[in-house]
């Protein structure tokens, strides 16, 4: 459909001059020395070349280059929850949001090894810089979500969003992916954004249940051993307490590389029961806003319980809290070593020399503890 062309990924017309741009770029055999294993990138090149169709790309290439990178960077991978998906429906996957790359990339890697078919996946337009990422984005089923700058372009493309998610679900009959909140989650505190919710429901003027039941919701839980930019999240913290943190030019591509080729220890993505009718109509009995905040109440529930815990939470919401609560899940040797690994990274950042050290430690805690915090409630 023609409205939608503005934000749209490539159809598979448009599939063979996109791989034909993506193979013949010279930043394509860095990318493939930079992620892959023991692989001859112009070899590799070649067998892009025969792909001719999205899930050929999104089976192929993208599975091998997810399996890759977790092979590189992660100690142990896991998933669980892909018999709540049912054959029979598409889904709303709302996901909570640690890294701009791997969240979405892990779980369509979980796709492509069940013979599952990958989800089209929303990403803000700020993320797609320069023609090869377009292209990339492009061929691996991505749609844009505009960063409006002023109230009435943000409602206009909103409603295009929403209106473009609703038709890939009900008309091309395929999933959706998209992070609960805009950007990603800074201080380990998973929230699902108000906006988000209410962009799905300007889709049409249905009753609520009616409205939300159409898109069958579907909360994702990640979790990371070692946060994806822990530090840079950190830092990003730090000066926003005292003044406006302003990005420097080329700092989200710096952050994707940054997550993508940083150690992170065990995965875990676990996909939840989907947000029943029951639950709708529970919501629906308040008024228009709470009936949103219980929703999203609902949803990160949801996302808390299926999250899981690693030593370093343990570790962090002890020592925030001058406790031995959590102790019997973790060495003294193991909080030895991620105290200094706490201490060796934050002395590299460049607000360290002049920075309150007790700060940086604190808000570095808190992003590991806070997960602990919210499946206990």
């Amino acid at each position: 459909m023609e409205k939608f062309d503005s934000i749209r990924p490539y159809n598979e017309s448009e599939f063979a001059d996109a791989i034909k741009r993506i193979t013949s770029h010279e930043y394509l055999p860095i990318v493939i020395n930079t992620i892959f294993l023991n692989t001859n990138a112009e070899e590799y090149i070649q067998k892009m070349k025969e792909y001719k169709t999205v899930r050929d790309f999104q089976h192929g290439f993208m599975r091998d280059a997810v399996e890759n990178i977790l092979k590189k960077t992660s100690t142990n991978f896991t998933y669980s929850g892909i018999e709540n998906i049912s054959k029979d429906s598409c889904n709303m996957f709302v996901s909570n949001h640690r890294d701009i790359v791997l969240d979405a990339a892990i779980l369509c890697y979980v796709f492509a090894i069940n013979n599952m078919e990958c989800f089209e996946v929303a990403i803000g337009n700020n993320l797609l810089q320069g023609d090869f990422v377009i292209d990339i984005a492009g061929v691996n089923k991505m749609f844009k979500i505009m960063r409006s700058s002023n109230a009435k372009d943000l409602y206009r493309d909103s409603v295009l969003a929403s209106e473009y998610m609703r038709h890939v679900i009900n008309d091309k009959k395929e999933s959706v992916w998209i992070a609960q909140r805009n950007g990603r989650t800074k201080d380990g505190d998973d929230k699902t954004e108000l906006g988000v919710l209410k962009m799905f429901s300007l889709g049409n003027d249905k009753p609520f249940v009616e409205n939300f039941e159409e898109i069958n919701i579907t909360p994702i839980a990640i979790s990371y051993e070692y946060e994806p930019c822990d530090f840079l999240k950190t830092m990003e913290l730090y000066i926003s307490s005292f003044q406006k943190y302003v990005k420097e030019p080329g700092e989200d591509l710096r952050s994707i590389i940054a997550g993508i080729m940083q150690p992170k220890g065990q995965i875990n993505i676990t996909v939840t029961p989907s947000i029943t009718k029951e639950e709708l109509e529970y919501c629906d009995q308040f008024d228009k806003n709470v009936k949103f905040t219980t929703l999203a109440e609902i949803m990160d529930k949801r996302i808390y319980q299926a999250y899981k815990l690693y030593k370093n939470n343990y570790i962090a919401h002890d020592m925030l809290n001058n406790a031995n609560t959590y102790a019997e899940f973790y060495s003294s040797e193991e909080k030895e070593f991620f105290v200094n690994y706490m201490k060796t990274g934050l002395s590299k950042l460049p607000c360290a020399k002049d920075g309150d050290m007790n700060e940086l430690e604190n808000i570095f805690l808190k992003i590991y503890a806070n997960p602990v915090e919210n499946k206990s409630c």
